[in-house]
């Protein structure tokens, strides 16, 4: 069968999540052909994955009929032909509602196809000294190969129509012998690491992936960011992606000496081991960033605003979202005015207004909450969503407002008067006591994040339902 010369490179997604069938373009005459087999540039531009690709090997079949079959591997395969023709066979073995999702396709040098983790990979050869080539993400070893998930070619379930029947195929004894769909142990997803697993963030984020067994949570005493044998005792061949929920937060500690140190310490040393690690293994790193990493003299912050921040605490985020920004796969959810479980502002504000206490509350700062249990929700949505990398910023919705706003909202919705809160400048504050810099204008633009259909709520609707359970 003659090779369709000049296709134009064309990536088709398959029924099989995932799995992408390619055309290559292939240009040939009287001596022969040629072919741009693998083409990462091009190739990534139509939405294959950027899966690097670490060993190339080579399948040679001396007749046409030889099989091959149903392997799901641990690692990711991009396959094309380098001589003849095959018929290949593809099934989901990956955990999940895809299982079992069968797809079949004949290819020639003229086509590829790429395989994620976890699907069955299956080759009839249909022609006599066949070849075909795989890249693969991962180097092989016997310790790999121990995870392998398999399926049997005549499988009823899969139905797979072999132009060359098994009976008069060339199969090994291995894969006569493989299981049944029905007895097959599905491929488990590759995990996702959540680190500060205790803190506000880190335990809504417990909260919204309570039900993937995938997630795994680490304390500081499980995961110290500091810690290079945290590091180096992980099998991150096992995992996919990072959250990053710890941080060193004390904003006004922060500026003196210990504070200092501390805080570059676990927010740009310690960030930057997780990105030297993301980048090695090709892993997602998720990362919350903060207001503080600007000066709030502008009206409104965009993602691309020059970094300018004011104190310690934002020098080291700054820094960290630096060294964040170089990991081919990263998303910085940039936060303001974090509120979460345990002590915080609004709680705060409730107690005083059901003591009768009128504060006096800073009113020359002005922006938006954000909820921990939002940012959860935006990592969540930016992951499975697999919205473009890079910086996205999270508030709550609506009108900028000052503390003293936000104070005399909360002590309304307590019960009391918003006339109980009077309004104070930050340097009337701060008079006399040992605080960081603060932004005066906190106020994230949303567009971005909008864009990708996460709407973050009314920063009224999330106070209103944070007020109401409260004693």
């Amino acid at each position: 069968m003659s090779i369709e010369f000049s296709k134009h490179l064309v990536v088709t997604e398959t029924p099989i999540p995932g799995v992408l069938l390619l055309d290559l373009p292939v240009h040939g005459d009287n001596r022969g052909w040629f072919k741009e087999n693998w083409q990462r540039e091009k190739m990534l531009a139509l939405g294959l994955p950027d899966f690097k690709p670490v060993q190339n090997n080579v399948s040679f079949n001396e007749k046409a009929g030889t099989t091959r079959g149903i392997h799901a591997e641990p690692w990711d395969k991009f396959i094309s032909v380098a001589s003849g023709r095959i018929f290949g066979a593809w099934v989901d073995l990956r955990e999940g509602a895809s299982f079992g999702t069968v797809f079949t396709a004949t290819l020639d040098a003229s086509q590829a196809i790429y395989i994620p983790r976890g699907v069955g990979n299956s080759f009839q050869t249909l022609e006599d000294n066949t070849a075909y080539t795989y890249l693969v993400n991962d180097h092989w070893s016997a310790d790999a190969q121990a995870q392998y998930t398999f399926l049997n070619l005549a499988d009823e379930s899969a139905a797979i129509e072999w132009p060359v029947p098994l009976s008069q195929a060339e199969l090994s004894d291995k894969d006569k012998a493989h299981p049944r769909l029905s007895e097959v142990v599905p491929m488990t997803p590759l995990r996702t690491l959540v680190l500060g697993a205790n803190g506000q963030l880190g335990n809504a984020l417990r909260e919204v992936y309570k039900d993937e067994a995938q997630v795994e949570f680490a304390g500081r005493s499980e995961f110290d960011l500091t810690s290079d044998e945290a590091f180096r005792s992980r099998n991150w061949k096992q995992y996919d992606t990072i959250i990053n929920a710890a941080a060193y937060t004390a904003v006004d500690a922060a500026e003196s000496p210990d504070g200092r140190r501390a805080a570059w310490q676990t927010n740009v040393s310690g960030v930057a081991k997780l990105a030297r690690f993301a980048v090695e293994h090709n892993l997602t790193l998720v990362h919350v960033s903060s207001d503080y990493v600007f000066d709030g003299t502008k009206d409104v912050h965009t993602e691309d605003e020059e970094f300018s921040p004011l104190g310690v605490y934002g020098q080291t985020k700054a820094a960290g979202d630096a060294v964040v920004s170089v990991v081919p796969k990263h998303y910085i959810v940039r936060a303001s005015w974090i509120i979460g479980e345990g002590s915080n502002f609004v709680r705060t504000m409730s107690k005083l207004a059901a003591a009768g206490v009128k504060p006096a509350v800073v009113n020359d700062q002005v922006g938006r909450l954000t909820f921990a249990e939002d940012i959860a929700r935006s990592i969540q949505h930016l992951l499975s969503s697999r919205a473009e990398y890079g910086t996205y910023n999270l508030s709550s919705s609506g009108p900028s407002q000052s503390w003293a706003d936000i104070a005399a909202e909360v002590f309304e919705l307590a019960g009391g008067s918003r006339d109980d809160v009077s309004g104070v400048s930050t340097e009337e504050y701060f008079c006399d006591k040992p605080a960081a810099p603060r932004p005066l204008n906190s106020t994230l633009n949303l567009q971005k994040i909008n864009a990708t259909g996460f709407a973050p709520p009314l920063a009224s609707d999330r106070l209103a339902a944070a007020i109401a359970p409260l004693p």
